[in-house]
């Protein structure tokens, strides 16, 4: 049990993102360091660095959704924790009482400007103890090397960070209602509600590294899971339609839309020579001005027949995709399932449920 003590604590850190941190950080530190030498006339091989950098690179390549971890919260936090430590030991010349007061106001300072950075503290305290190369920059110090090597650092590690196809700076995309209207989307409007994130949160009374919009996410992906969890058993080919109406991607728009009337569906697998499921279309596709289904059809959702049927709610529930496509691994059509198909499912599913319990 001594061992927990070594766990890491962050969630969902896996080896390739520390490996990743490890390259960003080697990457972003060297080349700040050399990128503000040479911008100060030091020549390249001269490092110009502030040690709060190397905390600064903890947190922007190892974790990068931090509110802690982003572009102002870098720059601001640092430049203007310096500034506070400047301040500071120009008017208290006891570095003792300094040094706890430049932190304490910096903290302050991040707070009220937005910017709260860890190694902003340690960026005050280097202005306070920082000694004589510090006094002789003087209120230059937080600017060069400061603002600048924090400036660097920021912005090598937006573009490793877009190499790395990493969403940074961090946003968290809510999910939006694909209709035009105020109403949120399907998947959110049962179980918990944005108050019911805020009300959580009042009444832990606590600060979490965690934007509260990506807590919000967390818990509905959470409360996803939970639900699939509980209907593992009710598998996609369980409730698949099998008899699938399908159109070549070589027949023409006309074809198709008459399929869908004749039918009455609304969404049409599309199949290419060899009968492999190549996208899909309905009628919105179809009102564009083209002849051949080939050339206005979208992706189509799929998923394998031993897929858990409650996994489909996102896709189902999209505002968009009105039906998932299950295939093998060749691509080929096994069968259908619409959103109809789910909502009867969920419905069995909660009447055998209350049956049980009564029982």
């Amino acid at each position: 049990m001594s061992f927990r003590l070594f766990v890491p604590i962050l969630a969902g850190a896996t080896l390739r993102e520390r490996l990743l941190a490890c390259i960003g950080a080697t990457i972003g530190i060297a080349l700040t360091g050399a990128i503000s030498g040479l911008a100060m006339g030091g020549g390249p091989h001269v490092a110009l660095l502030v040690a709060p950098m190397g905390a600064s690179a903890v947190l922007l390549f190892a974790v990068p959704a931090s509110p802690l971890a982003q572009p102002w919260s870098i720059i601001g936090g640092n430049s203007i924790s310096a500034l506070v430590g400047v301040t500071v030991m120009h008017f208290v010349h006891d570095p003792i009482f300094a040094s706890g007061l430049a932190v304490a106001l910096a903290i302050a300072a991040m707070s009220f400007t937005r910017c709260l950075h860890p190694p902003g503290g340690a960026a005050a305290l280097t202005a306070v103890l920082g000694g004589p190369a510090v006094v002789s920059a003087g209120f230059l110090f937080p600017f060069v090397p400061v603002a600048l090597n924090s400036i660097i650092l920021v912005t090598l590690g937006f573009l490793f960070h877009r190499l790395a196809r990493r969403n940074y700076p961090h946003v968290a995309v809510p999910a939006a209602n694909s209709h035009g209207t105020a109403d949120p989307p399907a998947g959110q409007r049962v179980g918990f509600r944005p108050e019911d994130v805020d009300a959580a949160l009042t009444t832990l009374d606590e600060t979490f590294d965690i934007d509260r919009d990506d807590l919000e996410r967390l818990l509905r992906q959470v409360e996803l899971q939970a639900m699939v969890r509980s209907h593992r058993t009710l598998l996609c080919q369980d409730i698949m339609s099998r008899d699938v109406v399908s159109v070549p991607e070589q027949a023409t728009v006309d074809e198709a839309r008459q399929q869908l009337l004749d039918h009455n569906i609304r969404t049409l697998p599309v199949v290419d020579a060899e009968a492999r499921l190549v996208g899909a279309v309905g009628l919105r596709e179809l009102t564009k001005a083209v002849d051949m289904v080939k050339g206005v059809m979208s992706r189509a959702g799929t998923a394998s027949p031993n897929t858990p049927a409650m996994s489909l709610l996102p896709v189902l529930t999209d505002g968009r995709s009105h039906a998932v496509v299950i295939v093998d691994g060749e691509r080929r059509i096994l069968g259908l399932i619409t959103q109809t198909d789910l909502l009867a499912a969920a419905a069995r599913v909660q009447t055998a449920d209350k049956g049980l319990a009564a029982a």
